[in-house]
């Protein structure tokens, strides 16, 4: 083969990888971003329909914006981030879905973008308590075609698993906030082992007046980062 043929196809491949490729990841990516416009909307309305239906003053219930990527759901003692990652992922090639009918017919439906959801306690934002720890309770895996299926904790860990069959529509993402907020309230602040605060440095001793910089986390002291099964 000639050297200039052989430069030729070289450079028909990449175009072919530009084309297909990279021009797929862009449109995965602003599909995702019109997603998480819908969870957006959802939040909102969300927090408005609690709002009318609790009168006391003390239960958190507001939202922030923090950019494009990034929506905080104050719920009573809790905060959830809701964060767009703005690269898109392929599924490796051991996973089991790669078997099924939906992702053999065409492999580009295995590339996602990804919605994350954290939960934190409110107070370690509203008091800028930067040491505290938050906790992913759902991943949300969005492909070119709007199917969508979730990994996560309580009735988000397998409610949407089935890629095949589930779009995301704003009643679903409604449903998927819904649960965020339960779950969020359901998790409980537990005590952390004695042992765990049993020692306090002076440099702790002298901010605790100002605004207890203790490290706090939900399950603080116990492994609840080890429980997370991955799909990818």
């Amino acid at each position: 083969m000639a050297k200039k043929e052989k430069l030729d196809q070289n450079r028909q491949a990449i175009l072919d990888l530009l084309v297909n490729k990279a021009a797929l990841k862009q449109d995965i990516a602003q599909d995702v971003k019109d997603v998480f416009g819908m969870f957006k909307r959802a939040i909102e309305t969300e927090l408005n329909a609690l709002k009318e239906q609790i009168t006391d003053e003390r239960i958190r219930l507001f939202h922030k914006e923090i950019g494009d990527f990034e929506q905080h759901a104050y719920v009573g003692s809790d905060v959830l981030i809701f964060h767009q990652h703005n690269n898109v992922f392929r599924m490796p090639d051991d996973n089991p879905l790669w078997g099924t009918r939906y992702f053999s017919e065409d492999d580009s439906r295995g590339f996602f973008g990804v919605i994350y959801i954290y939960n934190f306690l409110a107070q370690s934002f509203l008091q800028n308590r930067s040491q505290d720890e938050g906790y992913l309770i759902a991943r949300i895996f969005v492909n070119k075609e709007g199917h969508f299926m979730i990994e996560g904790k309580g009735q988000l860990g397998y409610l949407f698993r089935d890629v095949e069959n589930m779009v995301l529509t704003e009643d679903a993402v409604k449903v998927i906030v819904q649960l965020a907020f339960v779950f969020a309230i359901e998790f409980d602040l537990l005590v952390p082992p004695y042992e765990f605060i049993a020692t306090l440095t002076v440099a702790e001793s002298q901010s605790i007046s100002n605004n207890m910089q203790f490290q706090t986390g939900k399950r603080l002291g116990f492994k609840m980062k080890n429980d997370d099964s991955e799909i990818f």
